[in-house]
């Protein structure tokens, strides 16, 4: 990381509210979480009178087999954010420059400016057309699967030639697949060339345990390895983690209900606003000429959280929602249609 940049730099806006009195539809969490998570929460207590052994096998292990890759490829960290920082850190230079999907996560710029670098920022729906001579010129190439805030995910197909591309230009792929758990498609883990960042926080409902990891193979797995904190996941979370990655039922419970009740949503949110296409727990709505602010503040007066998209760039009219329960969503609707 660089001193002048971290000198310079900012924080970026995220979702979540913490006001216990909101329903909050700001951040893309699932209201759900696996029977017999707490159990081995509280059950990982004593363990963690002493440090956790430090290459977390049964964690890796579990990760491994969730996302479909090798175990040795497998490494722990405190959440998604924490994977896609280290995975910055060890591909990018002062001066580099690297390809950022907009509009996307904010934190991928940020993580690239602290390290001094550049932001090469790139329409996320033109990201896999750029020319492919001009890949060799970054030292990175961020894509988001699906894409948070906009919600679709990219044609599987499209996706591996561009990592392909990237292998072949000698430019890591990071690819976030924080949202790619609600989906059924496949993982870009293992695939050689692609740092794969992955977080529990999402599917599992777990925004405060801080689990998840990163998958990439031979010299980029060794660096991340190396650059990696040591101890870097509590014992309760490297606990409660391995347990929930191995809850299949669940997950295919969580797929189902979003999708029916995202489709829902969408339908009837469609007769007021413009719907971007999802694959994800949320949707983004363009609200057109209405004042986006205003939104925000009379779903606040409602007891409601939405997010402000504007803070992404490239949007200057969306909000966006999570997907809920089914009666959580019904207030949702009723408040937004009179928006």
């Amino acid at each position: 990381m660089d001193p002048e940049a971290v000198a310079c730099g900012e924080r970026v806006p995220h979702g979540s509210s913490d006001d216990p009195d909101l329903l909050d539809f700001s951040a893309n969490t699932n209201p759900l979480v696996p029977d017999g998570a707490e159990a081995v929460y509280r059950e990982a207590f004593d363990a963690a009178r002493t440090y956790p052994p430090d290459d977390y096998p049964e964690y890796r292990e579990a990760a491994a087999e969730y996302v479909g890759c090798a175990r040795e490829d497998v490494v722990a960290t405190p959440g998604g954010l924490a994977a896609i920082r280290l995975a910055v850190e060890v591909t990018v230079d002062r001066g580099d420059s690297v390809l950022v999907p907009y509009p996307s996560f904010g934190e991928y710029a940020r993580e690239v400016r602290l390290q001094g670098a550049r932001v090469e920022p790139v329409p996320h729906d033109e990201l896999f057309d750029v020319d492919p001579s001009e890949l060799a010129e970054h030292a990175l190439a961020v894509v988001c699967n699906p894409n948070n805030p906009t919600g679709e995910a990219y044609v599987q197909g499209k996706l591996e030639a561009f990592a392909a591309r990237c292998a072949a230009a000698g430019t890591p792929l990071l690819v976030d697949e924080a949202f790619l758990g609600f989906t059924d498609r496949p993982s870009l883990a293992g695939t050689e060339g692609v740092v794969v960042a992955r977080s529990l926080t999402k599917l599992f409902g777990l925004p405060g345990i801080r689990a998840g990891f990163v998958v990439a193979t031979g010299n980029l797995r060794a660096r991340l390895d190396v650059a990696r904190r040591a101890w870097a996941l509590g014992t309760p979370a490297a606990a409660v983690g391995a347990y929930c990655m191995g809850c299949e039922a669940f997950v295919a419970e969580t797929r189902e209900r979003v999708r029916a009740e995202r489709e829902r949503m969408a339908e009837t949110l469609g007769e007021r606003f413009e719907v971007h296409r999802s694959d994800s727990p949320f949707l983004l709505l363009d609200v057109g000429e209405r004042d986006t602010s205003e939104i925000v503040e009379r779903a606040r007066e409602h007891g409601i959280a939405v997010r402000d998209a504007t803070t992404f760039r490239g949007l200057d009219s969306h909000v966006r929602v999570a997907v809920r329960l089914p009666g959580e969503n019904d207030r949702l609707l009723e408040v937004l249609g009179d928006a």
